[in-house]
């Protein structure tokens, strides 16, 4: 517990930087957060807007006449996918406007929560636990300074979102779009982020872990988008629970109403507030909530490598896993629903046509697997990429003191990203199975859904392999793995509706992989995708086998 230096005796009170008392240096942090996030703030802001104007444009060509938009809300107006979307007021006059809002805020929010709450865990609870807070205390930093700066760089991360977002569409051409909706949708988004931070800001006081303060604010962004699906399809009062729902019911471009918006801002300061009154109850690198006491003696699977490493990922893969299985149970849910969907859509028609299958359901399904297949391979980097993690922190130096080995160590991490990965497709394709079975009426899809989902393995482990292969040679270069599942998401789901060249697609791992049910099994990409992400894995453990270890 430090508080601000007071000045020696007999010497004039040196000036406070910026602020005083418990905010003392507050400025200076606020400066110090934005260099430090020069980078991850503008690749959040530019990637979500880039979103945004990609829908925008597909919104463009898929329904550019008034009947293609009438089919568009007679295909909405179902709970399946008001349960995706948003509230049914949309339907009412649905322009291309009102089509972002629909489908477009629920999710958006749901990405601008995790980067607000990304950066207030980064600037607090990571800083506490790395011992860095700790040193920056020690100089002339009040107490609510960290934690101050921290909010304020996720409000200049959102404000910075809601202004390019506006602009953009703005920009777009989109017909009945109005200056005032277009800036109404930009703020929706910061107002929900917003919240978010103030959500992170109480839950990094609770545990003395980044991780534990992350999921916890996550599993609340998580119930927030439950609670707007679920008033969206059955009893509004639950929207009303949710800053999601809020922000959706400003009804941008249909009613534009600005107070929804007030909602989220008293929320995020209530939160904020609390976060700071709770943070005087604990000192620097603890929390609330005292860590239990362990067993005397641990498991056995937790003195091997791969069943520590398992315990590490452990609330990582059990997220990803309830996700993933309620993403595959609500698209299975409106599985039956495709071809009368889809029926009146021109370019949709021709991306399904171009998948092939038997039916509308089938080449539906391929197309739909194609993101789920990305969403897992987003956990595979994260795993991967978690030896890192322990390196930068000074943890794997003890641990490679021992008897352990380099390959043993980063083997394990591997393994687990590997395995969990795989899982990860299974459960959502069981999920999108039951569902999709039961809403078609037909028991064999459970199998070929099933069968679909775990066929994307082998481009999930070359995910895999080129994080290892930067790890172990380039480990500042790492985050470029990151590149591998964004550019399968942008080429592989969104290029079949935005026609893309084949080449395009072939650059991907995931394009190699036969679009069961909609094609037939081919082998030998598979074959060849293996042996592609073996190779990979062994030149990453081998670099690193070669390579100095950062110490600390």
């Amino acid at each position: 517990m430090t508080t601000v230096t007071a000045p020696a005796a007999g010497h004039a009170s040196a000036p406070a930087r910026i602020g005083s008392g418990a905010l003392a240096g507050t400025g200076t942090l606020i400066r110090f957060g934005l260099r430090r996030d020069r980078i991850r703030i503008p690749v959040w802001v530019v990637a979500l807007t880039l979103v945004t104007l990609s829908s925008a444009g597909e919104f463009k060509t898929l329904y550019s006449t008034a009947k293609e938009r009438a089919s568009a809300v007679s295909s909405m107006d179902s709970p399946a996918a008001l349960a995706m979307t948003g509230p049914r007021h949309y339907l009412d006059d649905y322009t291309m406007g009102s089509m972002m809002g629909h489908q477009l805020i629920g999710f958006m929010s749901v990405m601008v929560g995790l980067m607000s709450v990304l950066i207030v865990t980064r600037h607090t609870r990571n800083e506490e636990e790395t011992g860095r807070a700790e040193l920056v205390r020690s100089t002339v930093v009040g107490h609510h300074a960290q934690l101050a700066s921290a909010l304020v760089v996720a409000t200049v991360a959102n404000l910075a979102l809601a202004a390019l977002l506006t602009l953009s569409l703005l920009s777009a051409g989109l017909d009945g779009l109005s200056t005032g909706g277009a800036l109404l949708y930009g703020l929706a988004h910061a107002a929900v982020g917003l919240t978010f931070a103030g959500v992170a800001a109480v839950t990094v006081q609770i545990t003395a872990y980044t991780r534990g303060a992350s999921g916890m604010a996550l599993a609340v962004i998580g119930l927030a988008y439950v609670l707007r699906a679920s008033g969206d399809v059955g009893n509004d009062a639950l929207s009303w629970l949710s800053p999601i729902g809020w922000a959706q019911r400003t009804y941008v471009f249909v009613d534009n109403r600005w107070w929804p918006l007030l909602l989220c801002l008293v929320l995020g300061a209530l939160t904020a507030t609390a976060g700071f009154v709770l943070s005087t109850r604990r000192d620097v690198g603890a929390g609330l909530r005292s860590a239990g006491l362990g067993r005397r003696t641990a498991s056995g699977p937790l003195t091997r490598p791969f069943g520590f490493a398992l315990r590490l990922h452990r609330a990582t893969l059990l997220g990803f896993g309830a996700g993933l299985l309620v993403m595959g149970v609500m698209y299975g849910s409106i599985l039956g629903e495709a071809a009368d969907m889809m029926k009146d859509i021109e370019p949709v028609q021709e991306a399904l046509a171009k998948i092939g299958g038997a039916s509308v359901e089938e080449s539906f399904a391929s197309m739909v697997m194609v993101f789920i297949a990305v969403v897992a391979a987003v956990y595979a980097v994260m795993a991967t990429l978690r030896p890192r993690a322990e390196e930068s922190a000074g943890r794997a130096e003890p641990l490679l003191a021992t008897g352990l080995s380099r390959d043993r160590w980063v083997g394990s991490h591997v393994a687990v990203a590997l395995v969990g990965g795989t899982a990860l497709l299974l459960v959502a394709g069981l999920g999108f199975g039951l569902s999709g079975a039961a809403s078609v009426g037909d028991g064999d899809l459970v199998l070929q859904l099933v069968g679909a989902a775990v066929a994307y393995t082998p481009a999930l482990w070359v995910t895999v392999g080129v994080a290892v292969a930067l790890f172990g040679w380039y480990p500042r270069a790492g985050a470029a793995a990151w590149i591998v599942p964004v550019y399968a998401f942008l080429v592989g789901y969104l290029g079949a509706l935005l026609q893309f060249p084949d080449w395009m697609n072939n650059l991907s791992p995931f394009g190699h992989v036969p679009q069961l049910p909609a094609a037939d099994m081919n082998w030998t990409p598979m074959l060849v995708l293996t042996a592609v992400a073996a190779g990979l894995i062994w030149l990453g453990l081998a670099g690193f086998r070669r390579r100095d270890l950062e110490t600390k």
